[in-house]
């Protein structure tokens, strides 16, 4: 069913077939929300604080660029303003440029963990999933958007309010320093995956709050 014609019978009052979005939107809102935090349970929650916020507020989507774009917005929206509460009393954070920010999401160094020790008997899957998570927040989340979920350029810019340039730096970068770890993984999509089951289980959440 055309995602238009959902929109507008939903906000007429078949609030059922929210769930469509919701199941249409879950693994895609998940990867993004992951590039971000780790937390599964963390994540989970902010998926059903956005799709909350979205159903609220669909009638003020304008249909100017696709649901899910305008879903990602929210849901970076929810993920920055968590992180910035968790880290409110941290001095040595500040957050006032996030995607600039390096210190949200600590990757342990070579003394901390021996890359190799941790990767031995992982699939492959699971080590571009370590590599990925080595980005800077500003490069992971761009990578993800771009390479994983194949977003367009287009797309990210809306999602990151970022100029067309700055996502192309920012997708070269993440390119460049995964190249010598391990780029040619990274053909895969089957990262950060959103299984059938919490898929189901999230999609139910969210509808015992709408219907």
């Amino acid at each position: 069913m055309n995602e238009s014609v959902i929109i507008d019978r939903i906000i007429l009052g078949e609030k059922e077939l929210y769930e469509i979005l919701v199941k249409r939107n879950n693994q895609k809102l998940y990867r993004v929300i992951r590039s971000y935090i780790k937390d599964s349970s963390e994540i989970e929650d902010i998926m059903q604080n956005t799709y909350l916020k979205a159903y609220e507020k669909l009638n003020q989507f304008k249909h100017a660029s696709k649901f899910s774009t305008w879903l990602i917005r929210i849901a970076i929206n929810e993920t920055i303003a968590r992180l910035r509460e968790k880290n409110k009393n941290d001095s040595q954070n500040n957050h006032s440029d996030f995607f600039g920010n390096n210190d949200l999401l600590e990757i342990p160094d070579e003394n901390q963990l021996d890359p190799e020790k941790k990767i031995i008997g992982l699939e492959a899957n699971q080590l571009l999933e370590y590599i990925v998570d080595s980005l800077d927040i500003k490069y992971r989340s761009v990578y993800v958007m771009k390479e994983i979920e194949k977003m367009t350029n287009i797309e990210i810019s809306e999602c990151l309010n970022l100029s067309d340039s700055n996502v192309k730096v920012r997708l070269h970068r993440a390119k460049k320093m995964l190249k010598e770890k391990f780029y040619e993984v990274t053909l895969g999509k089957d990262i950060f995956g959103f299984g059938y089951t919490i898929c189901d289980e999230l999609t139910n959440k969210v509808m015992l709050h709408i219907l």
